[in-house]
């Protein structure tokens, strides 16, 4: 490989990163907003109706398309290493959320004390319960997607691709809502298995609907950089 394509590689990692960087702190600051999306009708399971639930889950599918497209093209190692800057990125956030809260609203701020408070006042535990369901399952993720591709030796992707989401995408849902039943009230118990299997089928839909876009972005990174079925791109 070339200088000029070693440092065109590293530009897509680093833009990757950002993406996923982003995805994964937006997620955690609008948790406490939740919609409903109807598109079998009014279906209630656990006494919860599918789907209703958080805006944080919006952006987080896109954190596991994006580790799994790093692990399949640039290896486990800087896939683990995005997940470790996502990590620190989360509690840097929360730090500023915590000097933004402290910090008293002006007689004349459009934002008062009050609706900051109510807005962001229980982000800190919930960046802990994301982080801590985050760290499990990402890395998890990144774990079930090599040891299937070794064992493909390189080929099936959907394979990898699914059945590594899936199972991450279970073991966050989980996580993240025992926490928030455990730690806060924005959550009570008895919401906690409907919105299980709705935030779990949710993500199961999304992650089934972005295997063509990993394909298509494999397909390109293959056919630019002339890699071979299994191939990673080293950039250290």
């Amino acid at each position: 490989m070339t200088a000029k394509d070693k440092k065109l590689a590293f530009k897509i990692y680093l833009y990757l990163g950002a993406l996923f960087i982003t995805s994964l702190v937006v997620s955690n600051l609008i948790f406490q907003k939740f919609f409903y999306w109807h598109p079998f009708g009014e279906i209630e399971i656990f006494g919860a109706k599918l789907f209703e639930i958080s805006v944080g889950i919006l952006p987080y599918p896109i954190t596991f398309l994006i580790t799994d497209l790093i692990s399949e093209i640039f290896g486990k190692k800087k896939a683990n290493q995005v997940v470790t800057a996502g990590i620190f990125a989360s509690a840097f956030s929360l730090l500023i959320v915590y000097t933004a809260n402290s910090a008293p609203a002006t007689s004349w701020s459009p934002i008062n004390d009050g609706l900051f408070e109510q807005v962001f006042g229980v982000t800190a535990i919930a960046v802990f319960a994301s982080m801590m369901a985050y760290l499990l399952a990402q890395y998890f993720d990144i774990h079930i997607y090599h040891f299937w591709k070794r064992l493909t030796k390189g080929r099936h992707l959907w394979l990898r691709n699914n059945f590594s989401t899936f199972t991450s995408q279970f073991v966050d849902t989980f996580t993240v809502l025992f926490l928030l039943c455990s730690l806060t009230d924005t959550i009570q118990w008895s919401q906690f298995s409907g919105l299980l299997v709705a935030g779990f089928l949710f993500k199961v839909l999304v992650a089934a609907f972005d295997t063509p876009i990993l394909y298509l972005c494999v397909y390109i990174f293959r056919k630019r950089f002339g890699l071979a079925i299994g191939e990673e791109i080293e950039l250290d």
